[in-house]
């Protein structure tokens, strides 16, 4: 029976219940009904970028005369409410719906239709007289709409978050190994003491990371510039006309001040996703690399009596529920465990990408919000270790100068000097003995306190010196 708040639309199965106050349809209806699966819900940055390309596909439609120019003015006015978030409670679609996302694209086209005939004033929500199909969908298929939303949204995201996220923590990597080159500190392999190396070396290391997966990120990104719209539904353009491709990548261009341009092959754009692989693929090379930066600054600021304590991390909270005065490492627990995340959600993506069956790769919705989350997770965590950690992270010089005055490894200066094997052994001897190097090399008669003093100064074993 139906109720005062519900209201009936029918699609090519029959008649469906919808709320009253909401503006999907039918389409958008079943799916909330058949696939209540989880609390991921599609994000609003792929539904917002669907409704930049209804609204320019209006508009180059309405040029060539293809839908009539009241209806595409009332599609356009709504489409760009969409984009400025006024109607985002209609969109309640879970992800893990129809691998080529076809219930969110008609969840969009059913919206935009139904708040376009609501400003036109000329008829009531649900009755179609502004079509969701011929009207807001024309000359487009899922099968194309989607794939484009997914590389619009994903660049977008990536050029106003993840790219100055990346700037600031490069600069601020640059600004530490500055700040930290006179720091002479005993270096470490296989975890065990090695020849000293400045701090300002170590952070060179992690600056030239971030520079690297900068070049990988944004040469990852540029492929998404090439949008299958106009391919309609396999890839061949079938009911549409032949430059509506150029002209509406060229609208998408204007608006998003991107550049923005038609796949030169709508097949391969609309059947794989192998771009978004590669973009995954370099978001997972970027954790990787913050999981050894974080790893490292946490394993160095360990103690602060008891570990390596080299570096001294900003007080953010207590780290203890019982331990009084015990502080933690947590902006680089913090930091690794999202790029283990990343990760893990790089797999999903790289699973989902290779299920692109003859012409439609149906995983769409899984490689979508896997990548955007890996984006998302990306940018914040950048943004956030910056500030709460990198920025003001100190060096302990009076540790670090200690460890570095006990290590055996500066023996290592001898070896043009004395030989590997009388350095082995001055080593060894001191180690046994308890005893400094300077003090076991003149017991073992192998040199004198002037000629140790000479050839063993840290600052000089950074660098070639021979």
């Amino acid at each position: 029976m139906l109720s005062k708040n519900h209201r009936i639309e029918t699609d090519s199965l029959g008649k469906v219940k919808i709320p009253k106050n909401k503006l999907w349809g039918a389409q958008t209806q079943r799916s909330l009904e058949n696939f209540k699966i989880g609390k991921e819900l599609m994000p609003l940055e792929l539904i917002q970028a669907l409704a930049l390309i209804k609204e320019c596909c209006a508009i180059a439609n309405s040029n060539k005369k293809q839908i009539n120019k009241n209806k595409a003015q009332w599609i356009v006015k709504a489409s760009q409410e969409l984009q400025k978030g006024l109607l985002n409670e209609h969109f309640p679609l879970s992800v893990w719906q129809t691998g080529s996302g076809t219930q969110s694209n008609m969840n969009v086209n059913e919206v935009i239709a139904n708040r376009a005939i609501q400003i036109s004033k000329k008829g009531k929500v649900g009755d179609k007289s502004i079509h969701p199909n011929d009207d807001v969908n024309k000359s487009q298929s899922s099968n194309d709409t989607i794939p484009s939303a997914m590389r619009i949204a994903l660049f977008l995201f990536a050029k106003e978050n993840l790219t100055p996220a990346l700037d600031a923590f490069e600069k601020t990597l640059k600004q530490k190994s500055k700040e930290f080159q006179s720091c002479i500190k005993t270096g470490r392999t296989h975890l065990m003491d090695a020849v000293p190396l400045s701090l300002g070396q170590e952070f060179s290391a992690f600056h030239k990371q971030i520079s690297s997966n900068k070049k990988r990120i944004e040469h990852s990104l540029k492929e998404l510039l090439e949008l299958p719209l106009g391919g309609t539904a396999v890839g061949t353009g079938l009911n549409t006309w032949p430059s509506f491709s150029k002209e509406v990548c060229q609208l998408i261009k204007q608006k998003t001040k991107t550049a923005f341009k038609p796949a030169p092959n709508k097949f391969a754009e609309i059947s794989n996703h192998d771009c978004l692989v590669e973009l995954s693929g370099s978001l997972k090379t970027l954790a990787v690399s913050l999981l050894k930066i974080g790893g490292d600054i946490r394993l160095m600021s360990s103690g602060p009596r008891c570990g390596f304590a080299e570096l001294i991390l900003p007080v953010n909270e207590p780290g203890s529920s019982i331990m009084p005065g015990k502080v933690n490492p947590t902006q680089c627990e913090a930091l690794t465990m999202l790029s283990c995340q990343v990760i893990g959600q790089d797999l999903s993506l790289s699973l989902g990408g290779f299920q692109g069956h003859f012409q439609l790769n149906a995983f769409k919705p899984l490689i979508f919000y896997n990548c955007l989350n890996s984006l998302r997770l990306l940018s914040d965590g950048l943004n956030n270790f910056r500030i709460k950690a990198l920025q003001n992270i100190k060096a302990n010089q009076r540790k670090i100068k200690e460890d570095l005055e006990k290590s055996l490894m500066l023996v290592t200066a001898l070896n043009p000097h004395i030989g590997y094997d009388k350095a082995n052994q001055i080593a060894k001897y001191a180690y046994q003995k308890n005893k400094t190097l300077k003090k076991s090399a003149i017991e073992l008669g192998f040199l004198t306190a002037e000629q140790f003093d000479k050839w063993i100064q840290p600052k000089k074993m950074t660098q070639p010196n021979l």
